[in-house]
This record gives C-alpha cells, structure tokens and sequence, in this order.
C-alpha cells in the first residue's frame, strides 16, 4: 500500500485517478506528494518520500537540490494548464486593443441624464484597433506559446515565434503561419504585442529588459504570464514612463506596478480554471503512480528521463550521482550477491544520474539485503525494488 500525502485543494478528479493500492492523507511518512503552490523549501522530507508530484507548470516552490539528496523525483505537469493560459492571453489581447479596461471604468463612473450625449462626446477616446494584421511577438513556443501563436494566428495576427530551445516534437504544434526569429531581437523589433511564454531559470530570468524594450517599436503592448522576473519591471517601468511601452500586462504584482494607469496586474489567475486544475491534479497522480509501479520517468525537474518496458518480474531503481564507475560499482554488487541481471539502462542530467536493473529472479528475502548492499556504494541517494 502507497501512502499519499497531499497539500493545498487538489481537484477530485485527481484523486479519483489512484487505485486500492492507494491511501490518501493517513500519515506524513508519505511515499508521494501531490502538491499546487505550497512552499516546501523550508520543510524537512521524510526518508519515505520517493516522489513529489506539482499539478502545474512551475516548481519553484520546490527545494530541488534537497529532494535529490532525498532520492526523491520531482515531477511537474506541463502542459495541464496551457489551455487556460492561451484563452487568457487572447482575452487580454482583445482587451487591450479595444481598450476594454479603461472603457469600462469610464461608463462605471459616469451616469446622469446626459450619459449618452457625453458618452457619444467621449467614447473617442478609447477607439481601439484590430488584431488582424497586427504583428505579436511570442517568445517561447512550447506548451503555452505554441497555442498562443496558432490562436493568435487564427485571428488574422502576424505572429512571430522565438525559441532557441524549440524541440523537434513541439515544432510540430506550431502552424506553418508562424514566422520563425533567428534572434530575439528579431522576434522584438516588428511587434506591436510582445507575449511571454518561457521557464523561469538562469537563462530566462530578466530576459526582457532594458537592452531588449529598446529594440521594440514604441507603443508596443507587453505580456509576461510566464513567471515573475523574466520581464525587468523596474525596466518595464522606465520603458511605460518613456512611453516605449503603451501598456504591460502581468500575472505577477510588485510594488512597483502599483496604481498606474498603463498597467494591469491580475492576480496570478493565468492557470486558474476549474478544467486546469483537474488537467494538473490527473497528471500528477498517474505521474506518481507511473513512478512509484514501475520506475519510468518522463517529465522530472531533477532526474533524468528514463522508460523501460517492465517486463522482468523484478526491477532495481537507483537514484546516484553522474560520476565515473557508479554503473561498474553497481554491477559488481549484483553480480557478487549473485544475482544475474536481465537487462539495464542508465540515463544522466547534469549530476544526477538514474539507473534501471531488471531482474528475472530474486528471493524474497533478498530484497532489504540487496537495497542495503547498494545502498552502501558511495553517491547512491535511493534503491527501490520492485516486484512485477
């Protein structure tokens, strides 16, 4: 029996999604975390977590560097609310050329007998325009931005995608109408609406600022519903100020955003909707019972991807680090416990290094004894196994 320990409201969907084998919330040496935004970095894990799960995009919330010295995959669940986020971005573009928000409070604060008459006075002063024929800029064609740039495309925009990273497998959701930038200065120097959609790691972290908004046509509309601090808001600030920028909309509030006019913060609702919630909270329950059953890896934050078909009746999984002579060592374990190995595959990131041993026999009894040997091998963080 697995024991899951779950934090903030996961959709019910989610849960449905685990078996009998399965025990939700009925102690906190869990084997798995399912978790949304809950700040684990200053909680200590128990030596029985062996997966934590994020129904959603980002991890940040998560000490990734601890669960590895933990033997603990990390998994996040891209994709799950791309959707959400893609409609969101739309209605923002809609609202931003029509000017919407600024329409709208006008009507809220003025009424009287003469409302129409002034209306048809002042209304002028929100004419808006067309997306179609409008250039946007869509830095980051992944799981969000891919969708992005085919609605928006879709709407008559010349849309412009950048991503140095852009695999070969997400290349095939993008609509052949997408432009392709060399550069990113190329993506940014023609848009008349910038949208980002990129992780937030070293590489990304103020990835527009200063340098960048120069480059951009004045008036140019701006978007980050990625992640704060990918887009400089002091810089964003200085740009609005300039009036290089007409109007930013971001997911994330600062101080610094605070009551100006040209800028619009939502309360980081960009993947909040009931359909996304439940995407995230599905994915990551069949994500962690996929790791916990059979040891396969896809879409971890701190190890490597690994799948193997599980066709012995007994499969070792080791979680060590990527250093010379761990698969030998490892090896030589098995073969002087005398135990024939069926087959075995090694993946490595950065470091860490993940390791997948089928087995065609082993004795009951030899399990603990067979963890405990390998567990002593220097560098190892986790051996698990498993039983067919």
């Amino acid at each position: 029996m697995y024991q899951v320990k779950t934090y903030n409201a996961i959709a019910q969907a989610g849960l449905d999604q685990f078996t009998d084998n399965y025990q939700i919330n009925k102690t906190d040496e869990a084997d798995a975390y399912l978790i949304r935004s809950v700040n684990l970095h200053d909680q200590t894990f128990p030596k029985s977590l062996k997966v934590i799960a994020r129904a959603g995009a980002g991890f940040n919330n998560i000490p990734l560097d601890k669960a590895t010295q933990n033997g603990t995959a990390v998994f996040n669940t891209p994709g799950s609310n791309a959707n959400a986020v893609k409609e969101l971005i739309i209605a923002l573009l809609v609202a931003s050329s029509r000017n919407l928000f600024a329409a709208a409070d006008y009507a809220a604060h003025n009424s009287g007998a003469d409302i129409s008459l002034r209306t048809e006075k002042d209304k002028t002063r929100f004419k808006g325009t067309e997306l179609t024929g409008r250039t946007l800029a869509v830095i980051g064609v992944g799981h969000v931005g891919s969708l992005v740039a085919n609605a928006a495309s879709a709407l008559g925009m010349k849309v412009i995608g950048y991503d140095p990273y852009l695999s070969a497998d997400a290349a095939w959701h993008i609509s052949t109408r997408i432009t392709r930038a060399r550069t990113l200065g190329e993506a940014l120097k023609s848009a008349d609406y910038v949208t980002v959609h990129v992780p937030k790691n070293e590489e990304t972290t103020g990835l527009i600022g200063s340098e960048q908004m120069e480059i951009m046509k004045d008036g140019v509309k701006l978007f980050n519903y990625s992640r704060g601090g990918i887009i400089d808001n002091a810089a964003a600030i200085e740009a609005l100020d300039a009036r290089k920028i007409r109007t930013y909309y971001t997911d994330f509030g600062e101080n610094i955003l605070l009551n100006r006019d040209d800028v619009v913060v939502t309360p980081h609702i960009g993947g909040s909707t009931i359909e996304a919630e439940a995407n995230g909270a599905t994915q990551g329950a069949n994500t962690i019972m996929t790791y916990l059953e059979t040891g396969n890896i896809i879409n971890s934050v701190n190890l490597p991807n690994l799948q193997v078909p599980f066709n012995a009746p007994y499969r070792v999984t080791i979680i060590h680090k990527n250093i010379p002579n761990m698969v030998g060592q490892i090896a030589t374990a098995l073969a002087d416990a005398g135990i024939n190995i069926e087959s075995m595959s090694n993946a490595a990131r950065d470091g860490v290094a993940y390791t997948i041993i089928d087995l065609d026999n082993l004795k009951n009894e030899e399990d603990n004894k067979l963890i405990q040997r390998l567990s002593k091998i220097d560098a190892v963080f986790r051996v698990r196994v498993l039983k067919k």
